[in-house]
């Protein structure tokens, strides 16, 4: 099992975690989840991409009918990502 904490945790609990997160705190999981998913290899790329669906879930249930651009919004007001 890896060691990242993003992908070692349970799903059920993941997706718990991401129900009580706010908003910057999903987007920062999400961030770190497409920079993991630039290096992972393997079965823990397929973990990071299922993961990375379920945030990107959890952000269209907030934000519906904008898909994902409140992440990207919120992605360039952040100046050192």
């Amino acid at each position: 099992m890896s060691t990242n904490p993003l992908i070692s945790e349970p799903v059920e609990d993941f997706v718990s975690r991401l129900e009580a997160m706010t908003d910057d705190e999903l987007f920062v999981i999400m961030n770190d989840l497409e920079k993991a998913s630039e290096t992972a290899k393997g079965g823990a790329a397929e973990e990071i991409l299922a993961r990375i669906a379920l945030t990107e879930s959890e952000i269209e249930r907030r934000y519906p009918g904008r898909l994902l651009a409140p992440y990207r919004d919120w992605k360039q007001r952040q100046p050192l990502l």
